[in-house]
């Protein structure tokens, strides 16, 4: 239940704290005294899309926090256990958002996303208003609440359904990737077929490139390598160059090389200089002498690479990715090649999976009709207790056989409408084409009558449902809601004195000047003051007669 409610900085209310009680809780008050802000704020804390004209004006930000109290072992509880955020049954949430259009959420202290809070309050809270009739009138909406109804004997069906779906779609994959049908499997293995000959065909070897790209570079060079060849050779071997002026040298060391062994050392070394020297002057000249410039050779080099780099752009960064690209398309060749009795083999199991997902969705179909059968009696006669006597109300399922069915749903086969007739006679139609705006309201609270027990809801919200209620039905209303909030909290906002007499806590809301500003205030009306505000909703001027009148409205509600 939602147990505390505390409002600051929204539309017209500064601050309020407001308090409610387990079982019926009523607003009332004059028309633009800010019940809806009250309903807005409470859809604020809840997840609804946050608008910064909600921010009171002069101020930066708004701010309202929930304080709800459940059950341990509540679904809402477990959600926050699979978002690792403790509670022991009472759940506390704040949600602020600012002029700059930025906001937080809090649960239990805990930062948490949108997602999240949606998430968590789906469990907690079922708010109604007039709007929410159109919830009824979408057909994918009806289906949800029949399954709503068919409660944990739907889930193992449904669990079953998925697993096999989920089969079937794996199986589709696989069967995709061998190639498909027929025409599409030969269309693959013309493309790998070309791949696998495009690349053996380049009789790739690994480091080819970089190597291709070194003898470029060599080729487009050649003449300037050449040249420093040839000034190398030349500065060692011409006519008085470094070798003629090593071997002057080691003469000369010679003639002193016996006197001391410093001087033999350096002989030694002058020989060993002078052959290196020779040795580098005959391969610079070898090396001179084996340049040439081949025409074809650079062709060749040039249209290689070009080859290569084509290769990479489609197949891989470098010869290793390429000639593996290379060996899986041929494994991917071969698998298609041998495909044709995989794919039938896939394609038998396809259709005996099929079979069973037809099965098990005639299960579901005939649980859901079983279940909307039970449903639709219990709100008819809800709805005769709300004085539409003749009302008359079905779900219809559109056939279907295994050739027409959806069998690719998870949620099953079935499509389905709401059929409605209010008055005796006449057929029934389709609930969106019928039914009037006050006759929705009611069919709304059958329905709800109906599910108190089923969705695991601890508060129901019911935004003046009960517009367009007047007379031996508004009593009848009043005792439907009374009969919910035995076991579900109900937060209403209602113009009917018979809902507010019926109220287990009525709160009162209304506008004051403070200080050249209007503001909405909030307060939990006393026996007395809600006698008095019975008075004020029946139009009677306040009177002994009015007074007693009131106080029997309440007393009726006590038996």
């Amino acid at each position: 239940m939602l147990k505390r409610l505390h409002i600051k900085n929204v539309a017209l209310i500064s601050e309020a704290d407001i308090q409610f009680g387990e079982k019926l809780n009523v607003l009332s008050g004059e028309t633009g005294s800010g019940k809806s802000v009250i309903l807005d704020s409470i859809n604020f804390v809840l997840g609804s899309k946050a608008d910064k004209s909600m921010i009171r004006f002069g101020e930066q930000e708004a701010m309202v926090r929930a304080e709800f109290v459940v059950d341990e072992n509540s679904d809402a509880v477990k959600v926050l256990s699979d978002y690792d955020i403790e509670s022991d049954g009472t759940i506390v949430i704040t949600r602020k958002f600012n002029v700059d259009g930025r906001g937080s959420v809090k649960i239990n202290g805990d930062a948490a996303t949108s997602s999240m809070l949606k998430t968590l309050t789906a469990r907690l809270v079922d708010v109604h208003g007039q709007s929410e009739h159109f919830f009824l009138l979408s057909e994918d909406n009806q289906l949800k609440l029949v399954d709503t109804i068919c409660g944990d004997r739907l889930s193992p069906l449904k669990a079953e359904l998925s697993e096999l779906i989920s089969e079937k779609r794996r199986i589709k994959r696989t069967i995709a990737d061998l190639g498909g049908d027929e025409g599409e499997r030969a269309r693959k293995l013309d493309l790998l077929k070309f791949q696998i000959e495009e690349i053996e065909a380049a009789d790739l070897k690994i480091g080819e490139f970089e190597q291709l790209k070194s003898r470029r570079n060599i080729l487009m060079n050649i003449e300037k390598i050449f040249a420093a060849l040839n000034a190398v050779h030349s500065i060692f071997s011409d006519e008085g160059g470094c070798i003629d002026s090593i071997s002057e040298a080691k003469r000369n060391i010679h003639l002193i090389s016996d006197l001391d062994s410093a001087y033999s050392d350096i002989s030694d070394r002058l020989e060993e200089v002078g052959a290196e020297i020779e040795d580098i002057s005959e391969t610079v000249s070898d090396a001179a002498e084996g340049l040439t410039f081949d025409e074809e050779e650079a062709k060749f080099v040039d249209e290689r690479i070009s080859l290569i780099n084509n290769l990479k752009k489609k197949y891989g960064a470098d010869e290793q990715e390429i000639l593996k690209f290379c060996d899986a398309a041929q494994e991917k060749y071969d698998a298609l090649s041998d495909a044709a009795a995989t794919i039938d083999k896939m394609t038998a199991e396809l259709s005996e999976i099929d079979g069973k997902i037809y099965s098990i969705c005639r299960k579901i179909t005939e649980l859901r009709q079983k279940s909307a059968q039970n449903f639709c009696q219990g709100v008819i006669a809800e709805l005769k207790t709300l004085n539409i006597a003749n009302a008359d109300f079905a779900v219809n399922f559109k056939e279907y056989d295994k050739e027409s069915a959806d069998l690719n749903s998870v949620d099953g086969s079935d499509k389905i409408e709401f059929l409605f007739s209010a008055n005796r006679g006449e057929p029934l139609k389709p609930l969106s084409k019928v039914i009037s705006g006050g006759e929705m309201s009611r069919f709304m609270l059958a329905v709800k009558t109906n599910l108190k027990d089923l969705n695991g809801i601890s508060t129901y919200i019911f935004d003046e449902i009960d517009a367009g209620i007047s007379g031996f039905t508004a009593n009848t209303v009043a005792e439907k809601f009374k009969y919910i909030a035995e076991r579900t909290q109900i937060i209403a906002v209602s113009h009917l004195p018979q809902v507010c007499a019926a109220s287990d806590t009525q709160l009162l809301i209304y506008k004051v000047d403070e200080g050249g500003k209007t503001l909405t205030k909030i307060k939990q009306l006393t026996e007395e003051e809600k006698v008095d505000e019975i008075v004020r909703l029946t139009g009677n001027i306040k009177s002994e007669a009015a007074t007693d009148h009131a106080r029997q409205l309440i007393k009726n509600f006590k038996k």
